[in-house]
């Protein structure tokens, strides 16, 4: 199986200061959807895990961010594109869970229900929380520029050996040429 990690806000639609609240606040960044349809086509499982705290913060509810959610998979749908698993936690930055990226807890539990290890799978993010997520679980850590990406680029120490791209699609025509191909 060919399976390929992306954080959500930052990564597939505008990130804001003040949290995606509703449906109307998520707005695809240009070319994610598309790069997602042509990872699917590609052979790729997408899957997305997101930290969502806003939930615990009260500034939205499950029901809500399901909405959001609907909204990405039909936009990614529009497009031709297919998102397989969204995992998030709902849990503030204080609380000490283990699901809450940097730690890696989201991604064991993705391995876990595909019951396959997660080393060298790509793992698009934007934060250094999405990086750090990633090696903690062994899968290989990609930063795109958007959202986040171009402080956390500033922040990362020369030689780091993280492949930097400036969006979702730049990454995906990497991926897809080789740059960073899929191992079975």
């Amino acid at each position: 199986m060919h399976l390929i990690i992306l954080d959500r806000d930052g990564v597939i639609n505008e990130d804001s200061e003040s949290y995606i609240k509703s449906p109307s606040e998520w707005i695809p960044i240009a070319g994610s959807l598309e790069a997602i349809a042509r990872l699917n086509h590609a052979g790729y499982h997408v899957a997305v895990l997101t930290n969502q705290s806003g939930i615990a913060r009260g500034l939205y509810d499950l029901d809500t961010l399901m909405r959001i959610h609907d909204k990405m998979h039909h936009a990614a749908a529009a497009v031709g594109g297919s998102i397989d698993a969204v995992l998030f936690c709902p849990h503030g930055p204080d609380e000490g869970c283990s699901c809450r990226k940097p730690k890696p807890g989201l991604f064991q539990e993705l391995g876990a229900r595909l019951h396959i290890p997660l080393t060298e799978v790509p793992a698009v993010g934007d934060s250094m929380r999405d990086l750090e997520a990633a090696q903690s679980a062994g899968a290989r850590p990609i930063l795109v520029r958007t959202g986040k990406g171009r402080e956390t680029e500033a922040a990362l120490e020369p030689g780091h050996g993280i492949a930097v791209y400036d969006d979702l699609a730049a990454a995906t025509d990497a991926l897809l040429k080789g740059a960073s191909a899929p191992r079975s």
